[in-house]
């Protein structure tokens, strides 16, 4: 450990485990240090019920797990026949000849049990000691998750003599600070049985309601009902297994109704199209982006009006209705967004200063807009730009006329 790699992997852990009711009751950081590693195992296996030891199952000689673990249960390294066949597989979907180096990872505590990995050349694998079961898994984050999520988990759950269930929302477009006091002002008395949590994850929020009672299942469903109606669309969706981003609910919605969108973008540059496409299965929602950061590229490549531009300036709600209508003409697509805006830290004037968008969205016929000030540096106003379009749009499309609290508050 020396500092140059942040965690990410021991929250990851630790969310999903709070999940079904285990508690985190301990994280330690070792360094690649093969006695230090050892004695961490030995003692944490007498004090836990269950010990995750995340990453070192590479193939380089800094890769201890596996030694490591053996050697704190006394237990010769041999080599696992599954974790050698997975490592064959894997070398021979890529036409890749195993190395010393990758039979490494073949080599594990002899008698432990393999946790599949369906992406990565490194198997987990498991075993007892001091009554304590010990998951290895690999560090990079994606195949964890993975892992996690598809065998760990599951095994756990099993495992799980508590009582818990827990309801998650994704809200986007009210700040946490702003939704807890908006949940106080209209749920007042708020009971204890069921408790209320938030977790930030940009842009979205998770507001999740936790019940240790099947008692109290019935009021679990009350507030869930209640919560739903005051929030209205600020609610993207109930989470079932992992929160899903804004714009695949988006991409999901217009393929679910056969449509498809284009984008016309000043000053985000194409990151509006950028978050439809990196979606997988985009091509059946997504027509066309413009980037049409010059005022000649609006009015060659979307048709905006030379006499528009020059009477109420590219940062105009005359401006992006045209690149609206535009964008939808030139693509035939069902709808369009368009914004134009002064992302800083120069440009802006009194009239229009550094922060001001303007957002247009909607179909041929039906053209919305709405001007913004949006404080704060370059990178944060783009990004906050692009997430309130397409919040703006899955509205639209969605008919819900109701007022979003970033447009109330207008910040």
């Amino acid at each position: 450990m020396v500092g140059d790699i942040i965690d990410s992997n021991s929250a990851m852990i630790a969310q999903l485990l709070k999940q079904i009711g285990h508690n985190v009751c301990r994280k330690v950081t070792i360094a690649d240090d093969f006695h230090l590693l050892v004695n961490e195992i030995k003692e944490m296996s007498q004090q836990a019920d269950v010990l995750i030891i995340n990453g070192g199952l590479g193939p380089t000689v800094d890769d201890l797990t596996a030694q490591a673990l053996a050697n704190a249960a006394d237990l010769p390294i041999a080599t696992h026949e599954k974790a050698l066949s997975h490592l064959q597989a894997w070398g021979n979907k890529r036409n890749q000849q195993l190395t010393p180096a990758n039979l490494k990872q073949a080599e594990l505590p002899q008698g432990c049990d393999i946790i599949p990995n369906p992406i990565g050349s490194a198997v987990g694998f498991s075993l007892s000691l001091n009554n304590c079961q010990v998951y290895c898994t690999p560090g990079v984050p994606r195949e964890l998750e993975l892992m996690l999520n598809e065998q760990l988990i599951p095994e756990l759950n099993k495992q799980n003599d508590n009582f818990l269930t827990i309801k998650r929302f994704s809200v986007f477009g009210i700040g946490e600070s702003a939704l807890q006091e908006f949940i106080n002002q209209q749920i007042p008395q708020w009971p204890e049985a069921i408790s209320l949590g938030f977790r930030a994850a940009s842009p979205l929020i998770e507001l999740k309601l936790t019940c240790t009672s099947k008692n109290d299942l019935p009021l679990l469903d009350i507030l869930s009902k209640q919560l739903t109606t005051i929030l209205q669309a600020h609610i993207i969706e109930e989470v079932q297994s992992k929160p899903r981003p804004l714009q695949q609910l988006l991409v999901e919605l217009l393929i679910s109704r056969k449509e498809v969108i284009a984008t016309a973008e000043s000053c985000t540059g194409g990151l509006i199209a950028s978050l439809l496409t990196e979606v997988s299965g985009s091509s059946a929602a997504f027509e066309a982006g413009f980037v049409t950061y010059s005022n000649r590229m609006k009015e060659r490549m979307v048709g905006v009006n030379h006499t528009t531009l020059e009477q109420h300036g590219a940062v105009s709600e005359s401006v992006v209705k045209e690149m609206v209508e535009g964008a939808i003409r030139e693509s035939g697509a069902k709808y369009a967004v368009a914004v134009s805006g002064i992302a800083g830290p120069t440009g802006g004037s009194v009239e229009k200063p550094v922060g001001t968008v303007w957002i247009a969205w909607g179909t041929a016929s039906d053209v919305r807009t709405q001007k913004m000030l949006i404080c704060g540096e370059r990178k944060y106003f783009q990004n906050t730009v692009a997430y309130r379009t397409l919040d703006l749009i899955r509205r639209f499309i969605l008919n819900d006329n109701t007022k979003p609290h970033y447009i109330k508050s207008l910040s």
